[in-house]
């Protein structure tokens, strides 16, 4: 596997990519957490997928111990371990690999086709999820901040989403330090969702088209 794209890209953006036996040693290092479905991770300069495509592995492998015998479920809780793997890339090219890369790792393991609505809603998510932008500023290509999606499934085929900007999430640490004046708040007093949404279904998400905006 080539670990540079170009020489020019590692001048100009210190671009690297970690090899493929690295990456299985330090996702060994959290080997619990990968074989969670619902376990969340987030990539914050995710290339082309090199972490978040074996994150997405391991997740599968788990869907299909736990629910290999329901095709309902196994569907469902597939999309689950999609929903719960995040990424920031600031280069486009990488960016489109990348949900390209999860995309194919998630069709190939249902057998999706194209114009299946799981296919599209997992397109759907890979859009909202890996996002091109700049971690280091928290902001997307268009400058806007980044927002989070943390998706959540509700069991009987809905799926729950809710809005979050990244900037105030990693906020978390300072607001929760023993000396902050917001010390003694609960999380749930200091971090609310920019939007949450109604419960949606794997048809919903193929269809959908949201945007940011006020809590609903």
């Amino acid at each position: 596997m080539n670990l540079i794209k170009s020489k020019q890209r590692v001048v100009d953006h210190g671009e690297v990519f970690t090899p493929p036996w690295l990456v299985e040693k330090m996702l060994d290092l959290v080997k619990g957490e990968t074989e969670r479905i619902d376990s969340r991770f987030l990539e914050p300069a995710c290339g082309s997928g090199n972490f978040l495509v074996p994150i997405l592995q391991r997740k599968l492998a788990a869907v299909e111990l736990k629910f290999g015998k329901s095709d309902f479920e196994k569907h469902h809780h597939a999309l689950l371990a999609l929903m719960c793997c995040y990424g920031i890339e600031l280069l486009a090219d990488n960016i489109a690999e990348c949900r390209a890369n999860m995309l194919e790792v998630l069709a190939d393991y249902l057998a999706l086709g194209a114009d299946d609505d799981l296919y599209c809603a997992a397109a759907h998510v890979l859009s909202l999820n890996l996002v091109h932008g700049d971690a280091m500023r928290m902001r997307a290509i268009d400058d806007a901040p980044i927002c989070v999606v943390e998706w959540g499934y509700l069991g009987k085929g809905k799926f729950q989403r809710r809005d979050f900007r990244l900037d105030v999430l990693t906020g978390m640490a300072s607001f929760s330090a023993e000396d902050s004046l917001f010390s003694t708040l609960g999380k749930h007093e200091i971090f609310t969702p920019a939007k949450t949404f109604p419960p949606m279904s794997v048809h919903d998400l193929a269809t959908a088209n949201y945007g940011m905006g006020a809590s609903a």
